[in-house]
């Protein structure tokens, strides 16, 4: 059986954490290079691309990190609305030392990514928008939403591994890449004092805004993709659930500099259930 960490089997990295403006950050790190983060999804952890650090840390210094209140990061009482996730990254390349950094971002990650940018052009090289976009969802795009919204809220409200598996199937196109182990990874995280409940927190807010007219209105609007000013990949999936591929080519035609790539044989999780194409495709576009 291959376990999660065989994909690191070779790699020299290390598990370690780091003061981020007073919140104590997990990263998984490898490589040397430019620095290159990356960021998970709501609820998510750096878990998320254990089968992508060893190809990236061959060009970069790779941190996959745990956001403010995610995985083993601190979870302060807080309101995690978009700023706190931007403040946090500030923070984040301060104590790492990084003036710059390209930056890809999952999902909520996709979002953070952008926002940072807007805010701190000047710190960032390329980001990565991987099935994530700063425009609200379409009706059907907004059911499959809140119906990952309930999951969130089963997930985190008494955790069970049931209940996890039915918010990691959520992620997945294929049942199979739902594994025991990443199943296991997550509930255990969930089982920290207090952590499920700032996880439930977290999909109420972050999810809960691509819903909401209002938040919408404050996070997710076209004008704000004609103002990036860094290259974007936009890297999507053929079925990425809650925001289709439509989605990514309104949003990828208003980014000033820009290219979409989408992969065919994943959902909302391509850097795990397609790596090798992930990796060729998101390296690529990094290194050009």
């Amino acid at each position: 059986m291959t376990n999660i960490w065989n994909h690191l089997q070779g790699v020299e990295f290390k598990q370690t954490w780091y003061d981020a403006g007073g919140i104590r950050t997990r990263a998984i790190e490898a490589g040397d290079g430019p620095p290159l983060i990356l960021l998970h999804g709501t609820g998510g952890h750096a878990e998320a691309y254990v089968k992508n650090i060893e190809a990236h840390a061959e060009h970069f210094h790779v941190y996959a990190i745990d956001m403010v209140g995610h995985g083993y990061t601190d979870a302060p009482d807080i309101g995690y609305d978009m700023q706190c996730y931007v403040d946090f990254m500030k923070d984040f390349l301060d104590a790492i030392g990084a003036d710059k950094a390209h930056i890809s971002g999952e999902s909520l990650g996709a979002t953070v990514a952008s926002w940072f940018a807007l805010q701190y052009p000047d710190r960032v090289g390329k980001i990565v928008m991987n099935t994530g976009m700063m425009l609200p969802p379409d009706e059907a795009g907004a059911v499959e939403l809140r119906d990952l919204l309930e999951r969130s809220r089963k997930a985190a409200g008494s955790p069970d591994r049931d209940a996890v598996r039915q918010r990691m199937r959520w992620l997945m196109h294929r049942d199979e890449d739902v594994t025991d182990e990443i199943v296991e990874v997550r509930y255990r995280i969930y089982q920290q004092p207090g952590r499920a409940a700032v996880i439930r927190k977290i999909a109420e807010q972050s999810i809960g805004a691509l819903l909401d007219p209002v938040e919408q209105e404050k996070w997710y609007k076209p004008e704000l993709l004609q103002q990036l000013p860094c290259p974007t990949l936009v890297l999507w999936t053929r079925y990425n659930p809650g925001q289709l591929v439509p989605l990514a080519e309104q949003g990828a035609a208003l980014i000033p500099d820009s290219e979409l790539v989408v992969l065919e044989n994943s959902a909302h999780w391509p850097q795990w259930e397609e790596p090798e194409a992930f990796n060729k495709a998101h390296i690529g576009y990094l290194l050009k």
